[in-house]
């Protein structure tokens, strides 16, 4: 199996557009490389790819990356389907710009494939086939998939949408390697759910939106930020501290740990700090866009 890291940033990428935080304003220095928003291919044969999650920088993640190109005809493409994690705007505007592949495989929490807003229009384009993910999925070269709901954390746009199974992470089985990743990249708290896609695993892509859980208004600079502990409200829960995530690795050593989803007030976006230095004393790692793990 092989899995592609397309991004490795949360909403906005980094740097973002519109910010001036002493983080963004170094992105593209040595060891603090720029990254786009985060997104996943897979593949089990190097021909189908199964995209998980549509960043809105997906046209150039996908230019980026040879193995996902088309051809080898003039409207060829590897892109076979997509599997989201849930509906949030920055894990799903890329579904657009894939428009013109008729009769795409689309596969999403239920929830999601009901409320996403631009369904309708892209569904005028390709006649899309969307899929549930409440049973297992087999994706084309014999990859096994297995969905489970980690949070019901709705988008903005869904506020108003009954409570539900918003938030899923998969777990990827390649029988012919015996290979196993597990893809996370927004987990409000460390449920149940979440350990039983462990066993076995190989690789787990796991949510590092913020180090803190308190680290967006000083950062950031702005009147408008979200207030102290306003991470796992937004459905993060923070890699530092006695309740986040670097604990919990702590205690399950085994898999290869990588943190993606990073924030731009993160810094572990800054391969020379020393958050870099706990994680990597953990068992955990922070790897850059393109970065290519064979399982």
């Amino acid at each position: 199996m092989r899995l592609v890291l397309l991004g490795t940033a949360a909403g906005g990428g980094f740097p973002q557009w519109d910010c001036a935080c002493a983080l963004c304003a170094r992105a593209g220095e040595p060891g603090v490389p720029a990254r786009s928003q985060d997104g996943v291919a897979v593949s089990a044969d190097g021909t189908d790819w199964y995209l998980l999650n549509a960043s809105p920088d997906l046209r150039a993640q996908v230019l980026a990356t040879p193995a996902l190109r088309p051809g080898p005809g003039p409207r060829d493409t590897p892109v076979r389907g997509v599997l989201l994690t849930d509906g949030e705007l920055d894990h799903t505007l890329g579904l657009a710009i894939l428009r013109g592949a008729p009769g795409l495989r689309v596969w999403a929490p239920g929830p999601v494939a009901g409320a996403f807003p631009l369904r309708t229009v892209i569904d005028g384009y390709g006649q899309w086939d969307w899929r549930g993910v409440d049973a297992p999925v087999e994706l084309g070269g014999g990859l096994e998939v297995t969905a489970a709901v980690i949070s019901g954390k709705r988008p903005r746009y869904a506020a108003s949408a009954p409570v539900g199974g918003w938030v899923v992470a998969y777990r990827i089985h390649d029988p012919a390697t015996g290979g196993t990743a597990v893809y996370a990249p927004c987990l409000a708290e460390w449920p149940d759910a979440l350990d039983g896609l462990l066993p076995g695993a190989d690789v787990v892509l796991l949510d590092g939106t913020f180090w803190t859980a308190d680290e967006l208004p000083g950062a950031a600079g702005r009147a408008a930020a979200p207030g102290p502990g306003a991470s796992t409200p937004m459905g993060h829960l923070p890699v530092d501290g006695p309740a986040g995530s670097l604990a919990r690795i702590r205690e399950r050593p085994g898999p290869r740990w990588v943190y993606t989803h990073l924030n731009n007030t993160n810094p572990l976006l800054d391969a020379g700090s020393t958050p870099r230095e706990q994680l990597a004393a953990a068992g955990a790692t922070v790897l850059d866009d393109g970065t290519e793990l064979h399982i």
